[in-house]
């Protein structure tokens, strides 16, 4: 009889043992971030330099006049000549649009904590912000202009009613979306309503409020010059939409166009910054704001 010994016992298990699959290591695509930040640049700077071209292209080919559509070089040189004039417009509406949207961040975060806190504030405020949003503003604004004390506090009054709801809207949805688990775990430890409040509910809250910042700051930049629009104010205290409505009198193509185009530029920047500070405050910790690893 032939001894079986432990050695033999493991080298004949290891022989009838299926023999384990080398799994494979997981492959992960290194993404070039400085690449994709050169591209998202790239792009849209291409594609700018292409609609310029085609629009100066179509002017030059079917000699458009300059009253109707003017050429590229023709807004640039009205840009320049006239930046005095519509820089000074510009700030003046930059005033009422910050204004605004620094009105519309106090109330409506304000507000949205007296909801969170009091369903019977809820119930008896948030209705009728509702009801200002979905008014067109362009038909309250001349009630507005009948009872503001001055021209300016009617389109800055305007500009925070187009702002307000947002905010108001964003970070209110924000407070009620605060996990029911983790709001369970505050109670069990005995944290009273003030405690959850600012540990718990508003960190919860704070993508949602940026997102509304965000929607807000191009709005009460809208929503300032369509007051001002309504409003018709003219004068040294007049700003950007009163020059398109000059320039369109005069058929200053020219200037309109400039004048749309900072606008344009001004919109874009509020929505960068406002971007750049949801970044700056989600980024360490937020899945909208956090790159993926693979």
């Amino acid at each position: 009889m032939s001894t079986v010994t432990p050695a033999t016992a493991a080298s004949a298990e290891s022989a009838h043992a299926p023999a384990e699959l080398d799994e494979p290591a997981p492959v992960f695509v290194a993404r070039d971030s400085r690449t994709e930040q050169i591209v998202k640049i790239l792009i849209p700077t291409v594609m700018l330099a292409a609609l310029v071209a085609l629009w100066a292209w179509y002017v030059k080919a079917y000699e458009v006049p300059h009253y109707i559509l003017p050429s590229p070089w023709r807004v640039a040189e009205s840009l320049i000549k006239d930046w005095g004039t519509l820089s000074a417009a510009l700030l003046i509406t930059l005033k009422i649009t910050f204004t605004a949207l620094g009105m519309a961040l106090v109330g409506g975060v304000g507000l949205a904590i007296l909801m969170s806190q009091s369903r019977w504030v809820e119930l008896a405020l948030y209705p009728y912000a509702v009801i200002l949003q979905v008014t067109p503003i362009v038909a309250i604004a001349p009630l507005i202009l009948i009872y503001a004390p001055t021209t300016q506090s009617a389109l800055l009054i305007c500009a925070w009613l187009v702002a307000f709801f947002p905010v108001l809207s964003n970070t209110t949805q924000g407070l009620k979306s605060t996990d029911h688990n983790l709001l369970n775990l505050f109670e069990m430890y005995g944290a009273n309503r003030w405690q959850t409040l600012i540990h718990l509910k508003l960190p919860s809250a704070l993508p949602y409020f940026l997102a509304g910042l965000r929607i807000a700051g191009g709005l009460a930049l809208i929503a300032a010059v369509v007051a001002e629009f309504a409003a018709g104010s003219a004068g040294a205290q007049s700003g950007l939409a009163y020059r398109l409505l000059e320039s369109q009198f005069r058929l200053n193509i020219p200037r309109l166009f400039a004048a749309l185009i900072l606008l344009s530029v001004t919109g874009v920047i509020i929505f960068a910054m406002t971007s750049v500070v949801s970044h700056l405050l989600l980024r360490k910790w937020h899945e909208s704001a956090l790159k993926r690893e693979n």
